[in-house]
């Protein structure tokens, strides 16, 4: 079938909750893509950070097809033989005491969500059924009922009413309004380091160290929303770790865990604070399975053993510093970390889709996102001459 025939097809029966480019993709292989037609393209989005180690890595690949011909899922009611080996590896990279795998980042915020209401209750002493949460404006934390409480984005709020209690919005990067948001029955800060479907929002420089310090000082555990920025994207393994002494009491982890193979996503904490489940609070059916714990254990290692965090910072600042030289009479602002590049399209230029749709043409796939900003977040592994092509196609359809 031709492009025009699928994309008709999948329309016909899919509910219309995307509005993809008009493209249809069948192959994948690192930093490149073929459409059904066998055209090649660059994927300069990679699966909005899920595909850090590129599409199809030999060394996942194998591990995939190796664990899937022993046993794929056992359910939590059994112990499996890989998932300690990821936990262990997890917290030793994290600095964290243990680790609660899930599946979907969605479920990872829910999980991490579940695990602050709990620790308030059971540690901190807050009277049952009135924590707080505290999130940030333009946050996006996933598409659940309970997440999309906390958006301030109408569009993932409209029609899915009545919502979940126990939230409060603060603006991003305002540290003294985080303070003041704090009562005492604040049991969590959760944010963002960098805000990717915000369009690349950077806060100011020492606003996650600080707002470590109000959460420690007002007993607040510190969460870190790292499913985007985490694992590399941005030049460090965390997205925090740019700041000095901010470390999160917990974070989230998901998208490039899974390898781009397969959804994995974890909570990694303290004892204290994961410490407060007990058989039967939380679960899930897929949750720690041996093929998704495999997958992503050697998902880890390839981003430690081929210097991907390395390469992302190297990279991202020569891609950031190549972007911000092309003379464009549309470009308002390019910023990011790494390579978690965004190109932010001025108003009197109109909406960052076509400049997308010019750069597909071009043979590079990237996405709008928030109308006005085109997300460029190409593999990790990709090389300087890549970067070089990119910054041409971005020249063309800038101009």
């Amino acid at each position: 079938m031709k492009t025009q025939e699928l994309i008709h097809e999948t329309e016909t029966y899919s509910a219309a909750n995307y509005h993809p480019l008009p493209i249809v993709l069948a192959k994948g292989e690192g930093i490149w893509v073929w459409d059904v037609e066998g055209k090649k393209y660059m994927d300069c989005l990679s699966a909005y950070s899920a595909l850090n180690q590129g599409h199809r890595h030999p060394k996942i690949m194998k591990t995939l097809i190796d664990q899937a011909g022993r046993v794929t899922l056992t359910s939590r009611a059994f112990h499996n033989d890989q998932m300690g080996a990821l936990l262990k590896k997890l917290c030793l990279m994290s600095g964290m005491d243990m680790a609660l795998p899930m599946n979907t980042g969605a479920e990872a915020v829910e999980t991490a969500i579940k695990t602050a209401r709990k620790w308030g209750y059971k540690v901190k002493g807050v009277p049952n059924d009135k924590a707080e949460i505290i999130v940030c404006a333009n946050n996006f934390h996933g598409r659940t009922v309970t997440i999309v409480t906390c958006s301030t984005e109408h569009q993932y709020r409209d029609g899915f009413g009545p919502f979940t209690p126990g939230f409060k919005v603060v603006e991003f990067g305002d540290a003294s309004e985080l303070e003041k948001a704090i009562t005492p029955n604040t049991v969590a800060f959760l944010v963002e380091p960098i805000q990717g479907e915000a369009g690349i929002l950077m806060p100011p420089e020492g606003y996650l160290t600080k707002a470590r310090e109000i959460c420690t000082k007002n007993r607040v555990l510190f969460i870190a929303d790292e499913i985007q920025t985490g694992l590399g994207r941005t030049g460090k393994l965390f997205a925090y770790e740019h700041e000095k002494n901010a470390k999160p009491d917990m974070l989230i982890i998901g998208k490039a865990l899974g390898g781009g193979v397969y959804p994995v996503s974890a909570v990694v904490s303290s004892k204290e604070v994961l410490g407060v489940f007990k058989p039967g609070d939380h679960g899930s059916t897929f949750g720690g399975n041996p093929l998704g714990s495999a997958v992503a254990r050697t998902a880890l290692e390839v981003i430690v053993d081929e210097k991907l965090v390395e390469n992302s910072r190297e990279l991202g600042n020569y891609l950031l510093n190549q972007l911000r030289g092309i003379p464009s009479k549309h470009v308002q602002e390019v910023r990011g970390r790494g390579l978690f590049i965004g190109v932010e399209i001025k108003q009197s230029s109109g909406k960052a889709r076509p400049f997308c749709e010019r750069l597909m043409a071009e043979g590079l796939l990237a996405k709008e996102t928030h109308d006005q900003v085109i997300r460029l977040a190409p593999p990790l592994t990709i090389k300087r001459e890549d970067i070089d092509w990119i910054v041409e196609r971005m020249k063309k359809i800038l101009a």
